[in-house]
């Protein structure tokens, strides 16, 4: 009876334990939020997470960033540069990380704002992100490679742009772009 007891009560303490773990989990496995990018040249966002679903926004743009604000096995609720929250299945996104630039921006040989610059990248420019420190991204597209200013950039978050104050919102990452208009909800 006392091992029965013992074994009762081994159960009960490591419950929430299991309990605060799945809580914590994610579908996928992965944190959230997190960057992806798109696969195909055209893609639907869906106002809710099933085909059923009506299409709410069509990209048509392989590579566009996007960012995943929660899950569910099958569906991404992700938030595109412009702030539109929608849901797509998770074989159109590529955990492949970029970037568009916000300004034209200018890409160097160092991440130095005196280096010089290798090329310019217009606005609205898709380019494949590298890594990132004090607040400079390595980029690479269309056969060019260089450094930007990460604040020119959406794509990254505010500890990779070289943000001092990342505690406004509990220190999760910041999104670096306009206020989303939900189009999941009514």
């Amino acid at each position: 009876m006392r091992r029965l007891a013992a074994l009762f009560a081994l159960i009960c303490l490591a419950a929430p334990l299991q309990a605060q773990d799945a809580e914590q989990a994610t579908p996928s496995g992965q944190e959230v939020p997190r960057f992806v990018s798109l696969k195909f040249d055209v893609a639907n966002g869906r106002s809710g997470p099933s085909r059923a679903h009506p299409v709410a926004w069509r990209y048509v743009r392989a590579g566009l960033p996007m960012e995943v604000i929660a899950e569910t096995p099958d569906w991404r609720r992700v938030r595109d540069p412009d702030g539109e929250v929608t849901w797509m299945h998770r074989s159109i996104l590529s955990g492949r990380r970029t970037v568009i630039t916000t300004a034209d921006t200018s890409l160097r040989a160092r991440a130095d704002e005196d280096a010089p610059a290798e090329a310019i990248a217009e606005a609205g420019v898709i380019l494949a992100l590298e890594r990132c420190r004090t607040g400079w991204c390595r980029l690479e597209g269309q056969g060019y490679r260089g450094w930007a200013r990460a604040d020119a950039l959406w794509g990254v978050y505010a500890n990779e742009r070289g943000d001092a104050r990342t505690d406004e919102n509990d220190g999760s990452p910041a999104l670096s772009g306009p206020v989303a208009r939900d189009t999941a909800l009514p």
